[in-house]
């Protein structure tokens, strides 16, 4: 294998993933070296190491719930960490089968749809996006449409639809032209063309982004709806990174939100429960997901319950949409 472009460290050439996958187009050793590493995390992270965590007195996990592990306001779990259970791979989705309801139990799993970019249309009041989730539109199709120039008549690929994806998700988080070139792996120039007809799109965005860059510089801080503050004068800045200020101003008033949002919803659905004496149990949140536990004879009324007090939390311009799903173990869900 040619080691032309590869990156060096101390010691000699660098193994990390990046370089193994780019490797891995010229040989199958390197994947195979990747594949091994992936296995050997989900034994020794969750097959191995969880089970040792099961209380002998519950016979169940218990995490602990961190009100102020993070900036934006999310919850964080420890000890052990029950929010990166694996869903991406095939092996990874396996590990969550192992999540189980008790016998005559199902599982809930409850999950705002979008709702990051939800709350981008409602805080910029842009009328494209707008438009497009009042429509009840895939917006990453339509991303995808508008930016790639897919006629109306044809259809959105798969791939075609991952691009959009990355794009506006890409936005959210303050991504450039070079940073969205590298994701998806396109030159430079492309990745800022891309940017920039976004923008032209949804300029409301833009102006909504501008509006938050003016706030962090006059004001020191961005706030999220609910008028939470993040002071950015704490945030540390390198030389290595000087745009991870703007970045901050841009997606902390959005994430943050939608962690209050499900702080919100968290405790309304506590109360309902609590008042109406229901056999429902709240047993996990995991970012924009909840998991719910309850019986079998009662899981119809519990997800219509859990579903319309998740979506009408806070009245947005656009709907809130939660998609929900119920199994015996949690990779059905």
């Amino acid at each position: 294998i040619s080691t032309s472009g590869v990156k060096k460290t101390k010691t000699g050439f660098s193994t990390d993933s990046s370089v193994l996958e780019k490797l891995s187009n010229e040989h199958l050793l390197p994947a195979q070296i990747l594949e091994y590493r992936a296995l050997h995390k989900l034994k020794s992270t969750y097959v191995d190491a969880l089970p040792l965590s099961v209380s002998t007195k519950t016979k169940r996990l218990h995490t602990r719930f961190n009100q102020t592990g993070t900036a934006t306001g999310r919850l964080s779990s420890s000890e052990p960490n029950l929010q990166n259970i694996p869903i991406q791979s095939e092996d990874g989705r396996r590990v969550r089968a192992a999540f189980v309801a008790s016998p005559g139990h199902v599982l809930i799993s409850a999950d705002y749809s979008q709702i990051e970019l939800r709350l981008l249309a409602h805080l910029s009041a842009d009328q494209n996006m707008c438009k497009a989730f009042h429509a009840d539109q895939d917006i990453h199709s339509m991303t995808a449409r508008e930016l790639l120039n897919i006629p109306k008549d044809s259809e959105v690929s798969s791939e075609q639809r991952r691009i959009g994806k990355t794009i506006n998700f890409g936005v959210v988080y303050g991504m450039g032209g070079f940073r969205l070139a590298r994701d998806l792996g396109i030159p430079v120039s492309e990745g800022t063309r891309y940017v920039d007809e976004y923008f032209k799109k949804f300029s409301g965005v833009r102006t909504y982004f501008n509006h938050l860059e003016e706030l962090a510089d006059t004001q020191g801080y961005v706030a999220t709806m609910f008028g939470r503050r993040r002071y950015l004068t704490s945030v540390n800045i390198t030389e290595r990174d000087p745009g991870f200020l703007k970045r901050v101003a841009i997606n902390d008033p959005i994430q943050g939100s939608a962690a209050d949002l499900i702080k919100m919803a968290m405790i309304n659905l506590d109360r309902i429960i609590e008042e109406q004496k229901l056999p429902l149990r709240l047993l996990l949140q995991i970012h924009d997901e909840l998991v719910l536990e309850c019986p079998d004879n009662f899981s119809n009324e519990a997800m219509k319950l859990v579903k319309s007090t998740m979506e009408n939390v806070c009245k947005l311009t656009v709907p809130l949409k939660v998609d929900i799903g119920l199994g015996k173990n949690w990779l059905e869900t």
